[in-house]
């Protein structure tokens, strides 16, 4: 097969069923975030590649690594996507959004690119979901984002635990304090470290901790924690989301080797986990980004929010999506199918599922394909049936038969779909 005829490495088709369960993640999510106020923002699906390297920070992997860069024909240097929070940054700061504060932003089923190695969980086109809280300094829009993500992953059925993964950065003085920590332990015994590793103490020695090299983890076990870096003020809000999260019984640990991998973060990190996925458990990640508006040129402004993987949280979704069974037609000939047709399309504009074969075959395997797709309902009309100007409408659960008119058909189908009569 031609590489034209495939999907490019790391992408996949999202075939019906598939596109099904995404759909209804997508809707959990949209319900979950309605209850907390939260509008949706579409951005662009590509940003001046500048709005990521200023942002998520050129020292990350992300950007030096994995970021998809191309120039324009104005010679414009741009970027696919590589994650939610820089372009929604971008778009509240272009679009004048500080005079709306606090302001809660939601994004859903957004593509994403990163040039990585494929595996289970992780391509390089993939989608999110997102939060974001303009606004708010207060602890409280901390343990309410990650209530907001734990609240999701149990709208989908996630039943097995959900463990939030917790630590603190503190603020952008904290974090210099602890850089310098973490630079004065390092240094000594650089050439010990891993390749990357390495690479990262001259860059960025915080995304050390970050690594899963065997011979990085001796160091990382003993490596100098962020919370003793921590102001009286950032252990006090630090404290308050702790309280806030054993207040709502959600399950958390404390995590001193959560940093994250953006440059953006300050005070609160988090992960949720779920079970399911192995090593690759983590489905949620997210924390502050108080100063990221300042970075981008405008006043500071502090936000929280948090980014949810959906190929992660689909393949451990375990709540059996509770497809509404169509309507199936099985006719006789042409002008059965006429009859059918105008029931059928009532009942599609009344948002009842219904399944109306575009081929007329035999009564046998028009009640086959009944059967196929699941159907709740048959109607059957035939000669007899268009005479009498009535349907025979099959319960294929009961396998009993009833004969109905027209606007009697359509009043039981719309009492069994739960679909209001003045609609």
């Amino acid at each position: 097969m031609t590489k034209a005829l495939q999907n490019p490495r790391g992408t996949y088709d999202a075939l019906p069923e598939l596109a099904k369960r995404f759909a209804f993640i997508e809707n959990k999510a949209r319900q979950v975030f309605a209850t907390r106020g939260y509008g949706e923002i579409r951005t662009p699906v590509f940003e001046y590649a500048d709005v990521f390297m200023r942002t998520v920070g050129d020292t990350t992997d992300i950007v030096s690594k994995e970021m998809y860069l191309f120039n324009d024909r104005n010679g414009e240097k741009m970027a696919l996507r590589p994650e939610g929070t820089a372009g929604v940054v971008r778009a509240f700061y272009s679009n004048g959004l500080k005079q709306h504060l606090p302001l809660k932003l939601f994004y859903v089923g957004t593509p994403m690119f990163r040039y990585e190695r494929p595996q289970k969980g992780r391509y390089r086109q993939f989608h999110q979901i997102g939060v974001e809280c303009f606004g708010v300094a207060s602890p409280n829009a901390d343990v309410e984002v990650i209530a907001t993500g734990v609240a999701l992953l149990k709208s989908v059925g996630l039943s097995g635990d959900i463990v939030v993964k917790l630590n603190s950065l503190g603020t952008k003085e904290d974090r210099e304090q602890y850089r310098q920590k973490l630079l004065a332990y390092f240094e000594p015994v650089q050439e010990q470290l891993s390749k990357e590793s390495q690479e990262r103490l001259s860059k960025n020695p915080l995304r050390i901790l970050d690594s899963k090299e065997k011979e990085d983890k001796p160091f990382i076990k003993d490596a100098p924690r962020p919370l003793d870096s921590l102001c009286e003020e950032s252990k006090k809000h630090f404290d308050a989301v702790k309280k806030g999260l054993e207040a709502l019984d959600i399950q958390f640990e404390i995590d001193t080797s959560l940093v994250r991998g953006l440059d953006y973060y300050t005070h609160t990190v988090f992960e949720i986990h779920g079970e399911g996925l192995g090593a690759q458990s983590q489905v949620i990640g997210g924390g502050r980004f108080d100063g990221l508006v300042e970075q981008m040129g405008g006043e500071s402004v502090p936000a929280v929010g948090f980014g949810c993987g959906m190929e992660r949280l689909e393949s451990i979704m375990e709540q059996q999506m509770s497809d509404e069974r169509p309507v199936a037609f099985a006719v006789m000939d042409d002008v059965a199918y006429l009859s059918c047709l105008q029931l059928a399309e009532n009942l599609r504009l009344d948002g009842v599922p219904c399944y109306l074969p575009l081929e007329l075959t035999s009564f046998k395997s028009q009640m086959k394909k009944a059967n196929k797709v699941n159907a709740r309902y048959t109607v059957i009309v035939g000669e007899d049936e268009l005479k009498r100007k009535i349907f025979q409408v099959k319960d294929m659960e009961e396998g009993t038969q009833q004969e109905l008119t027209f606007l009697d058909a359509v009043d039981l189908f719309r009492g069994e779909y739960g679909v209001c009569k003045g609609s």
